[in-house]
Order: structure tokens, then sequence, then C-alpha cells
């Protein structure tokens, strides 16, 4: 079974690493956003939406958990996979939406494991 991942995240290096990470593993990368705005419509114009999205909380024009609470709206069954060394906003994350939260910085390992684990 393939994994359609889409990755939410304004730093393109960042993007790049992830992307190069999942598809080293096996994982399809179906899109990409550089904002909350962004990650919503692309959300919505999504023919197959994607198994788990990874979201990032500081982002220009909506940040992430703004963005995850617009993408459940859409889809109640979307599974975000939240991603900030940001602590102090786990619990406003988990409440909009997202599955779980993975503490910047992270292993590639942690990263795959609960991929697969949510998918």
């Amino acid at each position: 079974m393939v994994i359609n991942v889409y990755i939410v995240e304004d730093d393109i290096e960042l993007q790049k690493i992830y992307e190069l990470l999942l598809i080293t593993n096996g994982l399809h990368v179906i899109g990409k956003a550089n904002n909350g705005e962004e990650a919503i419509t692309k959300y919505r114009n999504f023919i197959e939406k994607p198994d788990i999205i990874l979201m990032d909380y500081y982002m220009p024009i909506k940040n992430g958990i703004e963005a995850t609470k617009e993408i459940i709206k859409i889809n109640k069954k979307a599974i975000i996979l939240f991603i900030s060394a940001d602590l102090k906003i786990k619990a406003q994350a988990l409440l909009a939406g997202a599955k779980f939260f993975l503490k910047k910085p992270f292993s590639c390992k942690q990263l795959i494991k609960k991929i697969k684990f949510f998918c």
C-alpha cells in the first residue's frame, strides 16, 4: 500500500528534506504547501485526499492550528501529524484535530514510525 503524504511547511529546505526522507522510505508526496491558506486551498482541490498531512505551526497567512481546524471541517477523518518545536501549542494542536504532535527536532525513524502507525 502506498501512503500519500501532504507536506505543509513554510521552510522550503525542510520541505525538501521531508520529501527526500519520505520518498526514500517508500512513501509518496502528493503535494506541498508553504502557508496555512495554501494548505487549505490545495487540500480542498485534491481529487484523492492524502493519507496523512505533516503540519507545521509557524507559517505566514494562517498558522498550522488555523489550517488544521479548516481541514478538519472539510474532512473530519483527515489525519494530521503536527510538527513544531513549540511545546506550548501542543494542546491547541490536538484540540484543533491533529492526531499526534511531534516535537522538533526528531529523528527520521520517529517520523516514519508515526506516519506508518497512523496509516
